[in-house]
């Protein structure tokens, strides 16, 4: 791929064509222009240089004015000034305004190359922190682990909304990811300030008000010195208030008010503090049953309700299980340093039978337990439902669905490298590709 240009402007022919011979030599790419009017019809045309350098004194708009319109389209762009004895002044008043640097004519070749190459580091730099910043976005949107339908819409549901900036509300019962789901989103939005969870189920009535809110020195007795809340931390980045449905009625009230006009009082002041700050909220029962019972605010519901997603049980995304399975393994094998735990097709069966009122958190503890080579607790349960079910389906088709999971569990765990999944498997490569044609299975489908 050929490396973007430099896009150098300057309305003097020979100086122009000279700057242009030193950067070729060096062989960087160069596209001149003689006035800024060209080069903004360039960009307006989808031109998109990684530099561009200007001298500060040009026909029409000078230097500083087209940092400022350049400054609009890109702000990340690169600007390097060149400019006369009696425009050093200038020069530095535009590298207020966000210019890279300035030379001062007349320079050598290698000072004009060796600034170029200076603001195109700089320019390479923060391309790649946005890509690192993207690929921490999808890494936390991978976690969410599954491959059925449901998880694949909410992964797809996280990855549209996380950029919006738009409050999100997370319905689903105890242990089935909503914090995951939670976490995925701020690390996907790209808000540079912290992830801030709140269990409202988990404070006291007591001190829920100065915890959320905070409170100056003073406000009550034990208030000896001003103490910044929950939600004033989260300014920046993302706050999670989980299990919502448990907060007080009469601090329903305070934080609506919050969400509506993005400012908050501490407890003992009168002074407004302005807040940039996403909400995702989550509840376990049913808010809209909850509000017509008169159990929570109708008004706050309606709020945080702006956009909502339904994670649902473990129960109904079984096929699921082998692939989380295989991921609390694996993790408790590094964490405890053990040789990686192996299960057989009955224990399968075993656990995709049961119906993990837990959900997600259950199957994690007791991967845990498996992983320390103790007993999963449920060889003595009656499986509440199988899938597929025990009088439903023949053996061979227990057996082959058994054998399907197993498959997606492994190719989830080697990131879909097959030969290393038949290692997994013990089963010859070849082998292994026939089954995955059989069961209509694409290792492309488990890479990163």
């Amino acid at each position: 791929m050929m490396p973007a240009e430099v896009f150098l402007i300057e309305d003097d022919r020979a100086v122009r064509k000279g700057c242009e011979q030193a950067l070729s030599i060096a062989d960087i790419p160069v596209r001149g222009f003689a006035d800024a009017e060209a080069l903004l019809a360039a960009l307006a045309a989808g031109a998109r240089p990684a530099l561009v350098v200007s001298d500060v004194r040009l026909p029409g708009r000078d230097g500083l004015a087209v940092l400022r319109e350049l400054r609009q389209l890109d702000r990340n762009l690169p600007v390097l000034l060149m400019t006369g004895h009696g425009d050093v002044a200038m020069a530095v008043a535009a590298m207020r305004e966000g210019a890279h640097d300035f030379i001062e004519k007349p320079f050598p070749s290698e000072r004009l190359v060796a600034a170029v190459r200076s603001a195109l580091e700089k320019r390479a730099l923060i391309e790649e922190n946005r890509q690192l910043r993207e690929q921490v976005g999808i890494s936390a949107v991978a976690r969410m682990i599954g491959q059925s339908p449901a998880m694949q819409r909410i992964r797809q549901l996280v990855s549209t909304l996380a950029a919006t900036g738009v409050d999100i509300l997370l319905n689903g019962e105890t242990g089935c990811g909503k914090e995951v789901v939670a976490r995925a989103i701020h690390e996907a939005s790209g808000r540079r300030g912290p992830f801030v969870a709140i269990n409202c189920g988990a404070l006291l009535e007591t001190v829920f008000e100065s915890e959320l809110f905070g409170h100056e020195a003073g406000a009550f007795t034990s208030a000896g010195k001003r103490r910044i809340g929950r939600i004033e931390h989260a300014s920046g980045g993302t706050l999670f208030l989980d299990e919502i449905e448990s907060m007080p009625l009469n601090l329903q009230v305070k934080l609506l008010r919050v969400l509506q006009e993005r400012q908050l009082e501490r407890l003992g002041s009168n002074h407004s503090i302005a807040l940039d700050c996403r909400v995702v909220a989550a509840s376990k029962v049913n808010l809209k049953a909850a509000a017509d019972a008169g159990q929570f605010r109708a008004d706050l519901l309606y709020r945080l309700n702006v956009v909502s997603l339904d994670i649902p049980p473990l129960r109904e995304r079984r096929e699921d299980i082998p692939l989380l399975m295989a991921t609390f393994l694996h993790d408790a094998a590094v964490r405890y340093q053990r040789p990686l735990a192996d299960w057989t097709p009955a224990d399968l069966a075993r656990w995709a039978g049961y119906d993990w009122p837990g959900n997600v958190r259950e199957l994690k503890n007791m991967a845990e337990r498996w992983a320390l080579g103790l007993p999963d607790a449920l060889a003595a349960e009656a499986p509440a439902s199988t899938s597929p079910s025990l009088g439903s389906a023949s053996l061979a088709e227990q057996v082959d669905h058994a054998e399907k999971q197993l498959i997606i569990a492994a190719l989830h765990q080697c990131h879909g490298q097959v030969a290393q999944a038949a290692e997994l498997l013990r089963t010859p490569r070849k082998t292994l590709y026939d089954k995955l044609a059989r069961h209509g299975l694409s290792a492309e489908a488990y890479r990163p």
